[in-house]
């Protein structure tokens, strides 16, 4: 089936990153990451920079990555349900309706295992999936007006995620450089107090056909739109993509 587009900024950005209709013959997407950033230590999480397999699938809601925590073990995260477990099928820990174990938290409020497994969870997922996944039926887009970052003027598309569909807030902010391609991507963290971030993508390569990013670094966001660029609350460096 063909994608109807009614937004020419989305159509021309799915273009961009390799066309909806051919990112539709997949099931899913497996990359290796390796992630740094203040936001762990803040949380009481030990994150040490290692490769780690982060995989998702693009017609549901699930994603797991390994190692997590122990070298045997693999995280998996569905909204209604978190499980840590070892290579031989051995539950760790599992928590069920995770998102509601943050009710309640500060900014500094710690968090266990399996808030850390749920938040990068629905974190790495849509990740994974954008842009595309703003083509899905049930995203609202609009355009919104345009930011200048590194003398470059980013146009900006305004986004409302279904409801049901686990991420950091409902409405999210994308913007788009010259070329197409999502540059950066603002957002509320509705588990960490709402805490406003300005996620910056880079270093893109191509991977059948698609453009993906390799860096992404994320930035405190002031009320008033200024970036704490010097605070790095949290970094994704991001290889080895595979499309299946």
């Amino acid at each position: 089936m063909t994608a109807i587009i009614h937004n020419a900024l989305l159509t021309e950005a799915l273009t961009a990153h390799g066309g909806v209709e051919r990112w539709r013959t997949y099931n899913g997407l497996s990359s290796t990451i390796v992630p740094g950033g203040r936001l762990w230590g803040l949380k009481g999480i030990d994150m040490p920079p290692i490769p780690r397999v982060a995989t998702t699938e693009l017609r549901r809601q699930w994603m797991s990555v390994t190692p997590f925590g122990d070298p045997d073990w693999t995280m998996t995260w569905q909204p209604e349900k978190v499980v840590i477990e070892t290579g031989a099928g051995d539950v760790i820990a599992e928590r069920e309706s995770p998102r509601e174990a943050f009710a309640g938290h500060a900014y500094d409020t710690l968090w266990d295992p399996l808030h850390l497994a749920y938040f990068n969870g629905y974190a790495m997922w849509t990740y994974h999936a954008l842009p595309f996944l703003l083509a899905e039926p049930g995203y609202e887009v609009v355009d919104v007006p345009s930011v200048t970052h590194d003398g470059e003027t980013l146009r900006g598309l305004g986004a409302r995620f279904p409801d049901g569909i686990h991420t950091h807030t409902q409405q999210q902010t994308f913007y788009f450089g010259a070329d197409g391609l999502l540059r950066r991507h603002d957002y509320e963290v509705d588990v960490w107090a709402r805490t406003s971030a300005a996620h910056f993508l880079s270093d893109y390569i191509e991977v059948d056909g698609f453009h993906l990013p390799t860096k992404r670094r994320v930035h405190p966001r002031a009320s008033d739109g200024t970036i704490q660029y010097e605070f790095d609350t949290v970094s994704v460096d991001m290889s080895e993509y595979v499309l299946r």
